[in-house]
Parts: structure tokens; sequence; C-alpha cells
């Protein structure tokens, strides 16, 4: 078993291009990297005797993952750590029983929780490390992607959430950084952590402020702050990821969950089609339904829009014979950035 690293010692991966060293050039200051390399210090010194760490592989606003040898089973693993200013607002004991309940979830679309924990303060989680790259990675390269694919996905999402709602575990927080591929095939992570979160979370941290989930993919009861949300609500992040993965652009944005329901409640739902004059209008109305403002104008499970998203994905005409979707037609991600550069 290795050492407990210092910041001398720290690998070269700390001042490259995507580890947290990285957060002085990307304009953040100096004082960002020492608590950052300080983290990372104290959580390898507390999992050193079961996980040892690799390196960083991402940090959001709840959580930084790392990437861990699992050295009682010998294989590697995605350990995710909340922040320390954020575990020492959450009842230890309440977060860890709720991340019991998701770890009950087995299915082929869900990204298993094998390990959780509390040691020196640090609040963890521990999942499977799956090699490929999250929605967010392939959206980042191609824009958006072909419809025949984005329904593939979403149908294989929706029976994730189909299977979780039926024991209860609402997600609430669908986002294309939540869903990671294996050999293409998606998986949904981070089952049920925000509720875990949100419901060991004090008065105090509530009052700050500091809300679960993401803001562009909040259904407008999550944004309002309703506590009490069913799988409607689900459906409708689900949906919004399937529109950004049509069209390549979200469907609100804002900073807030606040902004984004103002922006819910201001018109009419943009179309699909508008972006996308291809998309079948079966898809297009599907869409429609699955973002309805109000929740029970949508479909009325996760079961329900993937029975209707299979049926879209493998149409067929009066002779029986197979169509394919359209082919995503925006621009690639690299046109953009060289327009973007030059305006």
């Amino acid at each position: 078993m290795s050492s407990t690293p210092t910041a001398a010692a720290l690998p070269a991966w700390w001042s490259g291009t995507r580890g947290p060293g990285a957060l002085r050039r990307r304009g953040r200051g100096n004082r960002a990297r020492p608590s950052v390399v300080d983290e990372c210090i104290g959580v390898a010194a507390a999992l050193g005797n079961r996980y040892s760490i690799v390196r960083p592989l991402g940090r959001g606003g709840m959580a930084t993952v790392y990437l861990a040898d699992d050295l009682k089973h010998q294989r590697l693993v995605a350990v995710k750590v909340l922040h320390p200013e954020l575990s020492v607002t959450l009842a230890a004991n309440r977060f860890l029983r709720e991340i019991r309940i998701t770890a009950k979830l087995q299915h082929h679309h869900i990204l298993t929780l094998i390990d959780s924990g509390e040691v020196d303060g640090f609040l963890y989680y521990v999942m499977p490390y799956v090699e490929g790259a999250s929605l967010r990675e392939r959206l980042s390269e191609e824009v958006c992607l072909p419809s025949r694919e984005a329904v593939r996905i979403a149908s294989g999402l929706a029976s994730a959430l189909d299977h979780a709602h039926a024991r209860g575990v609402i997600h609430r927080d669908i986002k294309p950084e939540n869903v990671l591929f294996n050999d293409g095939h998606p998986i949904l992570a981070d089952f049920g952590i925000a509720l875990a979160v949100g419901s060991a979370a004090d008065e105090h941290l509530t009052k700050s402020g500091f809300s679960v989930g993401t803001p562009a993919y909040m259904s407008p009861e999550q944004a309002a702050g309703i506590r009490e949300l069913d799988g409607r609500s689900d459906v409708y992040s689900l949906a919004c990821v399937l529109y950004e993965m049509l069209t390549g652009e979200p469907l609100f944005t804002g900073t807030t969950p606040g902004a984004v329901l103002a922006r819910q409640l201001a018109g009419p739902l943009p179309s699909v089609k508008a972006v996308q004059p291809e998309i079948p209008a079966s898809l297009d109305s599907a869409l429609h339904r699955a973002l309805a403002p109000r929740a029970c104008d949508r479909f009325e499970s996760a079961a329900a829009l993937r029975l209707t998203l299979e049926s879209i994905g493998q149409p067929t005409c009066h002779c029986g014979v197979r169509h394919q979707l359209p082919q995503c037609t925006s621009r690639p991600s690299w046109f953009r950035r060289m327009l973007g550069a030059h305006q």
C-alpha cells in the first residue's frame, strides 16, 4: 500500500490541463489550488486502507469523483466524495441510509452502487468505473446525435427510470453528465443521490439557497422547490436530455432554478422540428407531451414514455419495410467554435 501523498509528491496530472491544477489556468485564481490539493490529500489518507486514489475524474457542484484502486477486490472503481463544505452540513446517518435504498437498484441501464461510508469527515460512495465517455462528452464532440441513436438512448434510460420508480426511487438529477456509455450501452449514474443529499440536509443548508439537481434539466415543480416529486418529474428531465441530443442545445437555460422556471412558464414550448425539420411528427409530439409544464399533462410513467419511444424508434411503412430515422443536420462543434472565435 502506498503512503499518504503530500502536496510536493502529488503526480504530474495535478498541474495538467484536466486535473485540479488546471483550475489556476482557467482563471479561478491561485487560491483555488491549495484547497483542491488539500482535499485530495485528505481523501487519499482517509480512504487509504480500502481505496488507493489514482487520479480525479471530475469535480461537480456536490462532489469530486476519483478513479481509485479497490485494494480488497483488485479492481478500478469510481469514488465520489462529497465536498467537505457540504459534508459538514449533512446528517451523515440519514445520508447513508438514503444511499442504501438506491444501492438495492439492479438494472442493466443503472450504474450499480457498490459501497458507501463516512471516514474522517468525508462522505463517499463507490460505483464501478466505466471507461466510456459520458453523454456530455459525446455532445461536446458531435453537437447532436442521429435521431435513431437519441431515441435508443432515451428508451434505455426510460427503462431504468421505470425500474427505479417502481421501487419508490426518483432520480432528481438526470443530465448528460450522468449518462455514461459502456460499449455504446447507456447507463444512468448517481441514482437517488440528489434525494439522499436533500434528505440529509439540515435547515441551515436549505436556507442558504443550496438546491439539489441541475437547473437546466429540472421539471417546473422541482424548480419551484417542491420536495415531494413523483416519476413524472424524471420524465420531464429525461425529455430535456432527449431534446438536447436531437438539437445540440439545452431546452431552457438559467443559473438558478427560479430563472429556469421563469423561462419554462414564459411562453410556448419550443418545437424540436423548428431546429430539426426532418424529425418525425410523432417524436415531436412525444417530446411536447413529456415536456408539459403541468405534471398531469405528461406521460403518466416512464414506462409509457419508453413504449412510445420504442414505437418511434422502429417505424415501418404499410408494406412492412423499416425506415431509418433522419440523421442530425446541425453543424459540427468545430465549425461552431470557429464561428464563435470570429464573432
